[in-house]
């Protein structure tokens, strides 16, 4: 047994590991960075990156198929469903140095490429490493929850750790879960030639507002995906080419490929956490406002802490605890700024309430402000007109946005600074856009939010029909 003494330990390579460790080590601290399995973590191997770069290949695709409106011919796309994933595959092999262990060694980072496991409330081993540290992060982030539908076990079936593997493109995709990993594979799949069914329990993309999940859907459905929702799988059977789901309704659905797509779960498993006096949550580990565990010396950050679950939000906690781990300074997690984006055409991007939170939080205090996308001159341009944002107002104080449109997930990021900052809609009136930009959108909607004020107001009118009288 090796034994370790460090500052600092971190347990998991993710986003928000190689956050923590980076930042910690380069500030002075001595930091051991422990991880079993691939440096990057979900996001850069499984997740973020690898979808993304099958989304991108799709809408090339689609492009080629979609051109005449623009004075081009549409040609039928050639697709080449394995050399999509080679490209998924080299974007992945891109970005791994930024992620590798040589590179964060260089930060002055011990990385052990092993598991962690607690064997008491101050001590970690792992491999025949025995670490001491004066605080540790958890950073393990989270792993496909596949639940125990009667007839898996015996079936193939694809995760998101599985599915960029893949070269034979499927004939058909059964997709059970209709989140925004199930609607961006539906339609990354439909668009590269392949036939697609989403499976969702209840209703699909049901966490957003219902009126913008509705626009992506249509679309979706317009280019060729079956989405059957308020249907629970019950059982499942078949083998490789011919798999059948059926639904606790009697549905019955048959594809050649079966993608699990229906959560997440934390990885805890391996952490031992009752020998580390660490109190578990029903979806990860149980943390403070300033994402310490029941174990004071202990942090849990990302997917693990049991909260949002996306890359963004992880790196946002790294940079919490090391305020706190480093500087023995206060420093709180919110969520009310966090954004989420779900990377279909069109995009779907949230940040703060929903229309229905709010009206429930505020009652008669919200005011609403939309803009349509078809109003704008750019999204006409580029033939991208289907969409809105709409913008929840409290006292003059942006409390949430919802956008569904072209490059929604870029836009969502002005309201996510306005919500941290507090700012005004007056404040976002002021910005200046260039034009004709998808960014006028942002300040047209807060204009919408004025207009009223300004055009239907009489007191207005009067005020400007005096000064008029005594301008010389």
């Amino acid at each position: 047994m090796t034994p370790v003494k460090c500052d600092l330990l971190v347990i998991g390579a993710g986003s928000g590991g190689l956050s923590v460790a980076a930042g910690a080590s380069q500030m002075g601290a001595s930091v051991v960075l422990l991880e079993g399995h691939k440096m990057g973590g979900d996001c850069l191997n499984y997740g973020c990156v690898p979808s993304k770069a099958l989304l991108a290949s799709a809408k090339v695709a689609y492009g080629q198929a979609h051109s005449a409106a623009f004075g081009v011919a549409d040609q039928q796309p050639q697709v080449d469903y394995a050399a999509a994933q080679t490209h998924v595959q080299n974007t992945i092999d891109t970005i791994t140095p930024m992620d590798s262990q040589e590179r964060f060694e260089g930060f002055g980072v011990r990385v052990i490429r092993e598991f962690g496991s607690f064997i008491s409330p101050t001590e970690v081993q792992a491999g025949d490493h025995f670490i001491t540290a004066r605080r540790v992060v958890i950073a393990t982030g989270s792993a496909p929850l596949v639940p125990p539908v009667p007839g898996l076990g015996s079936v193939p079936y694809e995760t998101n750790e599985t599915l960029f593997a893949q070269r034979e493109r499927p004939e058909h995709l059964l997709i059970i879960g209709g989140g925004p990993i199930g609607m961006e594979m539906a339609q990354a799949h439909i668009r590269l030639g392949c036939k697609v069914t989403v499976i969702e329990g209840a209703k699909a993309l049901g966490r957003d507002d219902p009126e913008a999940a509705a626009v992506v859907l249509a679309a979706l459905r317009r280019e060729g995906v079956e989405i059957a929702e308020d249907a629970l799988a019950a059982e499942i059977s078949g083998k490789a080419g011919s798999i059948t789901v059926k639904t606790k309704d009697g549905r019955s659905f048959t594809g050649s490929h079966l993608l699990m797509a229906v959560g997440r779960k934390s990885n805890v498993e391996r952490l031992n956490l009752a020998a580390g006096g660490i109190k578990p949550s029903r979806t990860g580990i149980k943390v403070d406002a300033s994402l310490r565990t029941s174990n004071r010396r202990v942090y849990a950050i990302g997917d693990v802490a049991g909260g949002l679950q996306f890359t963004h939000v992880a790196g946002y906690h790294a940079g919490v605890i090391i305020r706190s781990t480093l500087f023995g300074l206060p420093s709180r997690a919110q969520e009310l700024h966090i954004p989420r984006a779900t990377y279909t055409d069109p995009e779907l991007a949230q940040v703060g309430l929903t229309e229905a939170e709010a009206r429930s939080q505020y009652g008669t205090a919200l005011e609403l402000a939309r803009f349509d996308f078809h109003h704008n001159d750019r999204a006409l341009a580029e033939l991208k007109t289907g969409g809105f944002i709409t913008v929840m107002v409290v006292k003059g104080r942006p409390v949430g946005a919802t956008i569904v449109g072209y490059q929604a997930g870029e836009l969502i990021s002005l309201w996510s600074l306005a919500l941290v900052n507090r700012l005004k809609m007056s404040q976002v009136a002021a910005m200046v856009a260039p034009y004709p930009s998808i960014g006028e959108i942002n300040k047209r909607v807060a204009g919408a939010y004025f207009s009223p004020r300004l055009f239907d107001s009489p007191a207005v009118k009067r005020a400007v029909r005096f000064v008029q009288r005594w301008i010389p």
